[in-house]
């Protein structure tokens, strides 16, 4: 198996998970936060598709698709267009609402295809590539993959525990 096949399962396994995880919740549930100061499902599901649209695009040198296919202006949001969500405090994530998980799992499919065709084109000597020269040592293309994969990873983790939490204090 080669290190792009490893790339691609592992991103297909946040699109798996932003799907069950979203599956069913309404506009109360997915803008629910347990404790005040803490996220939401909605937050949680557009903050990691904001990271991955504005680090593959810009490693791969391609437009973020939150911009080219305007889901900044289906969402919405009383947010600057580039914003990711990045050290965002309570007042922001709660600017962050929908009114249905569709809209969320629309915009993470948009991503999650612009990011298949950049991976499937990756060549072993591509994941060498500095992207990101700010950092000592500098970031590689591979490690800039690796990082975007495992903050995912963990904001869909956050947001599939949340949905439980949710679901039993229903139940």
């Amino acid at each position: 198996m080669h290190a792009k096949d490893i790339l691609i399962e592992g991103y297909s396994r946040i699109r798996e998970e932003v799907h069950a995880t979203l599956d069913g919740l309404g506009p109360e549930e997915l803008a629910a936060r347990p404790a005040p100061g803490t996220n939401s499902v909605a937050w949680l599901v557009w903050h990691l598709t904001r990271v991955q649209d504005d680090h593959i695009a810009d490693a791969f040198g391609l437009e973020q698709v939150w911009l080219s296919q305007e889901w900044d202006k289906r969402f919405g949001l009383r947010l600057p267009r580039h914003d990711t969500g990045y050290g965002h405090g309570a007042a922001q994530v709660a600017e962050v609402t929908v009114g249905s998980g569709e809209l969320l799992t629309g915009y993470y499919d948009a991503v999650h295809d612009q990011s298949m065709a950049a991976l499937r084109g990756l060549t072993a000597k591509d994941l060498e590539r500095v992207v990101d020269e700010r950092w000592d040592p500098p970031v590689t293309l591979g490690v800039r993959l690796v990082s975007v994969l495992s903050d995912d990873l963990q904001h869909i983790g956050q947001a599939a525990y949340l949905r439980g939490l949710l679901q039993s204090a229903a139940s």
